[in-house]
């Protein structure tokens, strides 16, 4: 399929169903996500327990999918590495651990949002 060519593009309804596909194999096939959704989950639970304002769920939802997305970037690296370079390389090593590296550094800093966010909302409610 040759970008910007009408010819062979899936309709939409089948792009988003690639999509689906891709989401599924990641959550079935690595850990890491797994990780991240019990994550979301708890900040989702935390944040109806602390009934957050509007303004804190949009970040508490736009930290958790950005999280989540940048992990399912790093599995596609990873993964294209792996068929590009199915033995060790140095350069492939890297490549992967950078990735990674990616998604932790966003993590740390999601980390550090939700405390915030968090840390606000037990202060308003409970002082």
């Amino acid at each position: 399929m040759i970008p910007g060519s009408k010819s062979d593009h899936p309709s939409f309804r089948k792009s988003f169903g690639f999509a689906l596909q891709g989401f599924r194999f990641a959550v079935a096939t690595e850990r890491n996500i797994k990780v991240m959704l019990c994550g979301g989950a708890f900040a989702v639970l935390m944040g109806l327990i602390l009934q957050l304002d509007l303004v804190s769920w949009a970040i508490i939802l736009l930290s958790c999918g950005v999280v989540l997305a940048a992990e399912l970037v790093n599995t596609a690296i990873e993964t294209v590495v792996d068929l590009v370079s199915p033995e060790y390389h140095p350069l492939a090593g890297h490549a992967k651990d950078i990735a990674a590296a990616a998604v932790y550094v966003l993590s740390l800093f999601v980390a550090l949002v939700g405390i915030c966010v968090f840390a606000n909302a037990i202060i308003n409610k409970f002082f």
